[in-house]
């Protein structure tokens, strides 16, 4: 019996996702790797689509669907083999901060422009010197009367060249308590005080616009906070368990994405006069890999629906977001490994894979990070 449960309707949507990405996404992916970035006029394209942030209302422009449309057009993406276009970050990270703390002024100025892609958005928590630990974070925000000034930078922000809506995190620095004087405020390109550094050259990721952020002296209304000031680190301890579960989600989707393309790679590949797969030690290695990938989308699944019906599992989707990203980085491995010399040239799309994969493990979290909050709610 499936855990899941997908409706006629997800599955023709499911239809029209992959329909897109294999003529619209896949032949553009080498393009976009050579260039370091996605067009945004991309973005749009999705938007028209109705593949961007499926669960908002209609009332903002959104098909209001359940959360199996977002795993959808996730899963989709990851089998384009390219970590470019992030519509995960902006659609299930981002966006459900403004869905659920902004006021109904922010919401219908907003939220439209999200549905549609003609706003692109990212999140900035990270600091050169405060990543995981949100305590450590020295961007300020100082309210003075209707408006608010940001001072700080922000580092290793997806999205961070195309963005034109950011969710800053920053502190007041007249509260002594951290977690008491965080806040969250909405920052609009072309806002005063708000630049954007250069596109950071990373490892994997390369058509993936990760920048630094600078605020100085920013000033944005203040109207733009979102929910009560100083309610931040708990609107943020809220939203992480989505956050983790789309990175899992992204790990075992990516995980059956390597080992689907390996398979057919050693079916078809000769070595000593017959397919790779035919022999002992590729074959073993092939079942012990799909066990792996089989048990993680067991996990996975149970967890996507805990988390539709309401459940806080906040622990099970930290232990998810590490096990799955680990996994997934073995997976890649294990199947460069397979693919031998041939898996090392930039022609091959395992190359590709095996780059973008290895920051899983890192990113939203660091896997040490998630295996203390399991601790801590284990009792620990």
């Amino acid at each position: 019996m499936n855990i899941l449960h997908f409706t006629e309707a997800h599955i023709a949507f499911r239809r029209r996702v992959r329909s897109f990405m294999e003529k619209e996404v896949i032949p553009n992916v080498p393009a976009w790797e050579r260039e370091g970035i996605v067009p945004k006029r991309f973005w749009k394209r999705m938007g028209e689509e109705g593949f961007l942030c499926t669960d908002v209302s209609s009332e903002y422009g959104g098909m209001g669907g359940d959360f199996l449309f977002s795993v959808i057009v996730l899963e989709e993406l990851m089998r384009t083999n390219h970590a470019g276009l992030m519509a995960q970050l902006h659609s299930d990270v981002v966006v459900p901060y403004i869905s659920s703390y902004g006021s109904n002024e922010i919401k219908r100025k907003y939220l439209p422009g999200c549905v549609s892609g003609d706003l692109v958005t990212a999140i900035a928590m990270t600091e050169p010197n405060a990543g995981s630990d949100l305590a450590a974070m020295s961007a300020t925000a100082e309210e003075e009367g209707d408006r608010v000034i940001l001072n700080g930078t922000k580092t290793f922000i997806s999205n961070g060249i195309n963005c034109d809506l950011v969710v800053v995190a920053a502190k007041d620095p007249s509260v002594d308590n951290p977690y008491q004087a965080l806040s969250l405020y909405l920052v609009e390109q072309g806002f005063p005080g708000f630049k954007k550094g250069k596109k950071l050259e990373k490892l994997g990721f390369h058509s993936q616009d990760t920048a630094e952020l600078f605020f100085t002296n920013c000033i944005i209304p203040k109207s733009n906070r979102l929910g009560e000031k100083g309610s931040g680190f708990y609107m943020l301890m809220e939203k992480l368990q989505q956050e983790r579960l789309i990175c899992a989600i992204g790990a075992v989707a990516g995980a059956e994405a390597i080992l689907d393309q390996t398979m057919r790679y050693c079916k078809k590949t000769l070595l000593d006069g017959k397919p790779m797969s035919k022999h002992q030690y590729v074959r073993f290695k092939l079942v012990e890999m799909t066990t792996e990938v089989k048990i993680g989308r067991t996990f996975l699944d149970k967890l996507i629906a805990d988390h539709m019906e309401g459940v806080q599992c906040i622990a099970e989707t930290s232990m998810a977001k590490y096990w799955t990203t680990d996994m997934a980085k073995r997976i890649a491995d294990q199947c460069l490994d397979l693919y031998g010399h041939s898996g090392v040239l930039e022609a091959c799309p395992m190359a590709r894979a095996w780059r973008d994969v290895r920051v899983m493990p890192i990113f939203a979290g660091t896997n040490e990070i998630m295996k203390n909050i399991a601790a801590k709610f284990m009792g620990l």
